[in-house]
């Protein structure tokens, strides 16, 4: 199973991932899913047990992309 943003192969975590009102499979990967969430709100149902290291490290990861404008940019 794929991405459906960026057509990248979705571990089992991701491709279990569920959104919590219509229950329908998302099919995002971890980024892409971070990505969305930031600009709408998502709820999901998600299988903690197929969490493992990297989907944890991704998710820190994610976190570390957002831009914040220094003294010279504003």
């Amino acid at each position: 199973m794929k991405c459906l943003c960026c057509d990248k192969t979705l571990n089992d975590f991701e491709s279990t991932r569920r959104h919590a009102t219509t229950n329908d499979f998302l099919d995002l990967c971890n980024k892409c899913h971070y990505s969305v969430s930031m600009s709408a709100v998502l709820p999901t149902i998600d299988r903690k047990d197929l969490m493992n290291g990297s989907v944890i490290e991704e998710e820190v990861d994610n976190i570390e992309d957002i831009w914040y404008p220094t003294f010279k940019e504003l």
